[in-house]
């Protein structure tokens, strides 16, 4: 299975497991920037060069041997799944994608048909239920990921701890996990591990939220999506992304965490 989602610098500097929705344009442009003094003109997804990525044929074999050793120090990025899981409804039901359509072609018709979801019209610039929308969305996400109907999950709403895991099984390590939400220190204790080409000043930094301005912009504050069915399915799907990654599952309004992070114990859990 190898190690997908992978990222890598071309100097090797440091590795980072990428996992959807958690800063991932941002972490991967600060990469390539302590590579190449400069970033990558446009979505560092599109990158083919100047970043080593297991999804390019001739990364996987330096990836592969990196990691085995563990020769540069190993990171991945997590975010709370109640605001995770709402950004991907936002960006990639409701929204436009970069390319000018629709996210995956037929999967929208499908929810609308099958769950009744609304997304705001053709443009997702109009006025639509954005509460029960996005509870139906989450019975299709708990569908996916449960019984794999009427679709394999996504990567932008299957598990954190799913995206972590590979990297384990396959016999990798993490030096450090850190939260979108405590981003500036997270990030910057990887930096401070690690020698870097170009100095890589975070203050200085822009967010790449490559997602952003796709869709319409969420209109209520995040615990009014959740009602207790809501909370239910959440704790069906991320039951394991609350407790390994520190969030508060009893209260959606509280998207800091409430816990240190215990390596070990995510190393042990995920390894199986």
């Amino acid at each position: 299975m190898g190690f997908p989602g992978t990222w890598m610098t071309e100097s090797e500097s440091v590795v980072y497991r990428v996992v959807p929705k958690c800063a991932c344009s941002t972490i991967g442009q600060i990469m390539y920037y302590s590579d190449h003094g400069e970033f990558f003109d446009g979505d560092i997804h599109d990158a083919q060069s100047g970043l080593h990525k297991w999804a390019l044929d001739a990364s996987q074999l330096p990836i592969t041997e990196n990691v085995k050793g563990h020769k540069s120090y190993a990171f991945t990025c997590v975010r709370n799944p109640y605001t995770r899981i709402l950004s991907s409804f936002f960006d990639k039901i409701c929204g436009i994608q970069r390319n000018g359509k629709r996210y995956r072609g037929n999967l929208v018709p499908l929810l609308i048909q099958k769950y009744g979801i609304e997304v705001g019209g053709d443009d997702g610039k109009q006025e639509f239920d954005q509460i029960a929308s996005f509870r139906r969305f989450l019975l299709f996400a708990r569908d996916t990921i449960r019984w794999r109907r009427p679709m394999d999950p996504d990567i932008h709403w299957s598990a954190m701890s799913g995206h972590v895991s590979t990297f384990i099984v396959n016999g990798g390590r993490y030096d450090k996990i850190f939260w979108t939400e405590a981003f500036n220190d997270g990030m910057q204790d990887v930096l401070d591990a690690i020698d870097t080409t170009h100095t890589v000043n975070l203050a200085e930094i822009p967010r790449f939220n490559e997602s952003e301005g796709h869709g319409p912009k969420r209109a209520h504050p995040v615990e009014a999506y959740f009602d207790d069915l809501s909370m239910h399915l959440m704790r069906e799907i991320y039951k394991r992304d609350f407790e390994l990654f520190k969030y508060d599952f009893d209260n959606p309004a509280n998207k800091q965490p409430v816990g240190e992070i215990d390596l070990d114990e995510v190393h042990a859990k995920l390894g199986d």
